[in-house]
């Protein structure tokens, strides 16, 4: 593993997909300068895909920088939240874009946070069967999770990201300045993302982050652009391996078995992703111990650290009558089940994850152990 360092000049990091490979683009004053947007697919407009808090700190500053490449530049603000990651706010989208006459040829911006970036690469590849989409993630969590991999969809009220597609973005502008506006709560849920990637792919990372946590809670801006881009290199190589996850790609849903079900039976948006998540790998970290994959000590070491993110440690419990069915059954929802089978992202070993199932027993142990702290 690399080390940080001081600079504050950009870096790329490639995503390695042949013909749809792109670039994403880490660093300061990126947002609105006009030279960050060159050789991207030429087009007369633009339309840039936000929510109603970030068009009002960063809409003007991208709108002006697009100006200097699109004859015209259009704005969809949709309502701010996972509760409307949904049909009726998709349908905003295609009603500007018709309603302005885009064609296809027309560049999509998504603006926001992962709702955003979901819904905004949603629209382009259905619109006229694809149309080119920029990412600009104003989130932690967006920019080292949702923004990369071309993972688009929007939520159905039996399950998260049930309905979408795979495709993959022109480009993906990481300007780190935007964090210095995140609230705290969205910080830590973006922690929760980065977390992840050393208990499935990099040790080193869970150590860098163990003895850095302090330092990215304060928003230390070097220890932001370190683990923003290692994340990002992380999850290139995952991806570039395998895009469409039938394989390796499955292992960043690390904590989202668990995380995805108390996201759905709280009602999208009672608790932020990044919440979800971190509890959800502490509890996958549990199953996994419980099936002898790793040991307490290392369930010990994630909790703390998840603990010291911010992040909730103690599940919700989703029914007062039937809490491990209501789980089980959400879970049975996830997009890695097959036949009914619920699939598991468990570390194995620290370092390393695979995907694998458990018995119900087991599970519904960790979801007691899990609610009752």
């Amino acid at each position: 593993m690399t080390s940080p360092h001081s600079d504050s000049t950009s870096h790329s990091v490639n995503i390695d997909l042949g013909d749809r490979s792109y670039g994403i683009v880490i660093g300061t004053d990126l947002l609105g300068d006009a030279a960050s947007y060159a050789a991207l697919p030429r087009a007369t407009s633009a339309v840039i895909v936000t929510n109603p808090t970030v068009a009002g700190l960063y809409g003007d500053r991208l709108t002006q920088a697009l100006k200097a490449h699109y004859l015209s530049v259009h704005t969809v603000v949709l309502p701010d939240g996972e509760s409307y990651k949904n049909w009726e706010s998709l349908n905003l989208i295609f009603d500007a874009l018709l309603g302005h006459q885009c064609d296809r040829n027309t560049v999509l911006f998504a603006l926001g946070g992962g709702v955003i970036g979901d819904m905004t690469g949603f629209a382009a590849a259905s619109y006229m069967r694809g149309v080119p989409f920029v990412q600009v993630p104003t989130t932690l969590l967006a920019q080292v999770d949702s923004s990369v991999g071309g993972k688009t969809a929007i939520n159905h009220p039996m399950g998260k990201n049930m309905i979408g597609a795979f495709y993959q973005p022109q480009r993906v502008l990481c300007d780190l300045d935007v964090l210095k506006t995140l609230p705290e709560r969205e910080l830590s849920a973006g922690l929760a993302e980065i977390i992840k990637y050393g208990p499935i792919a990099d040790v080193a990372f869970m150590e860098w982050l163990e003895a850095n946590l302090d330092a990215l809670l304060a928003r230390d801006p070097v220890a932001l652009a370190f683990a923003v881009r290692r994340s990002c290199e992380i999850k290139a190589w995952v991806v570039g391996q395998d895009e469409r996850e039938s394989g390796v790609r499955a292992i960043l849903n690390f904590g989202h078995t668990f995380g995805h079900a108390i996201e759905a039976g709280m009602g999208y948006g009672a608790w932020l992703h990044g919440e979800a998540v971190g509890c959800g790998m502490v509890m996958a970290a549990r199953l996994s111990a419980a099936l002898g994959l790793v040991d307490q000590a290392f369930v010990e070491r994630l909790a703390q650290l998840v603990q010291r993110a911010r992040l909730p440690l103690v599940a919700p419990v989703l029914d007062e009558q039937d809490n491990v069915g209501r789980y089980l059954a959400l879970m049975r929802v996830d997009k890695k089940a097959e036949g009914g089978a619920i699939k598991f992202v468990l570390i194995d070993p620290i370092g390393r994850a695979s995907v694998r199932s458990a018995p119900d027993a087991l599970v519904a142990d960790v979801i007691n152990a899990s609610c009752h702290g």
